[in-house]
């Protein structure tokens, strides 16, 4: 299969050179600048599978059809995508790989609905700088069909996956992916001091701002009735485990999970587009509940001011302090 992953940051580019690397056709879409390090240097990916310069094709669009699309970009960046890459995207299967739970809406508006796949990734990888990826940490690539049932095209391509990546298909994407939404609350913390999540959640206090932006988002998706779905290697019981437990108890968790995903320096999602000076998502994850809240006539305060705090260091470039989250969060 010829396969065109859309997106060279730390996702795009990680999928993109392990395909590569097995034999699969691949075509890695980015930005100008970065096709341009890609070409002159190749694709750097060091980390949990050792350290590698890839070769992989690039361009900055398309130029003909593929019978897999691979969305990589940030959610906030689909629709653009979509447009600049469309004249060949009709008759392609589109499989997203966004944070959040938006993405298939976004391209739904663009792409027939039968043709989106959509996926969860497990795995974790941090964008150095163009032409540069740490594979993080190694996990699972979940996937299923949101809008029509799962069937042998979704089969077949997880098969292709399978050859660089643990692929798992799923029959609840949708519930899934509410539920990762909670995986990917702590990002928004090390975005607004600027640090990495080993640092980060080294603070206990910070820990108990983790625990306390997912009891009150658990909350608001509880309240909309909202059905979250265990993640094959992590059960819904986790969250609400943490959220029933005394909030110390339930950092010291957090303490003690986050600061060892990796032994590299591990940066969210979030905080790593705003180190590209790029947007960030934190409206498609903590914004969602923020959004989420208003719909059921309900608040949620806490969510609500986080994504105003990653919105300022997004605006002025520069990070909060510690103290002045404490202190802005009664920590």
């Amino acid at each position: 299969m010829h396969v065109a992953v859309i997106g060279a940051g730390a996702i795009g580019s990680t999928v993109a050179a392990f395909l590569h690397k097995t034999g699969i056709d691949v075509t890695l879409i980015g930005r100008s600048n970065q096709v341009e390090a890609i070409r002159e240097k190749g694709l750097k990916i060091s980390g949990v599978r050792g350290e590698e310069v890839f070769q992989v094709p690039v361009d900055t669009h398309l130029r003909e059809e593929f019978p897999l699309v691979i969305f990589a970009t940030k959610t906030q960046d689909i629709s653009d995508a979509c447009r600049s890459n469309y004249d060949f995207l009709e008759h392609s299967v589109i499989l997203t790989t966004q944070n959040g739970v938006q993405a298939d809406n976004i391209i739904s508006g663009h792409i027939d609905k039968i043709k989106i796949i959509s996926s969860i990734v497990m795995f974790g990888a941090t964008y150095v700088k163009e032409a540069e990826v740490v594979f993080n940490f190694e996990g699972n690539w979940i996937m299923g069909k949101p809008y029509v049932p799962n069937d042998m095209i979704l089969e077949d391509i997880s098969k292709i996956l399978l050859k660089a990546f643990s692929v798992v298909v799923t029959d609840d994407i949708v519930g899934m992916k509410w539920l990762k939404l909670f995986v990917n609350f702590n990002n928004c913390i090390p975005a607004l001091i600027g640090k990495s999540m080993q640092e980060t959640f080294a603070d206990i206090d910070l820990c108990r701002l983790s625990v306390q932006l997912l009891k009150e988002g658990v909350n608001i998706v509880n309240r909309a009735k909202i059905d979250l779905a265990s993640l094959p290697d992590f059960s819904v019981d986790r969250i609400y485990g943490l959220c029933k437990m005394p909030e110390d108890q339930a950092a010291s968790i957090m303490n003690k999970t986050l600061t060892t995903l990796s032994k590299e320096p591990l940066y969210g999602s979030i905080l790593q587009s705003i180190m590209r000076k790029k947007k960030s998502e934190i409206e498609f994850i903590n914004g969602e509940v923020d959004v989420l809240s208003k719909q059921i006539g309900r608040r949620a305060p806490l969510n609500h001011k986080v994504v105003d705090c990653v919105n300022k260091v997004e605006q002025t470039g520069k990070f909060f302090t510690v103290d002045e989250i404490k202190k802005e969060f009664n920590l």
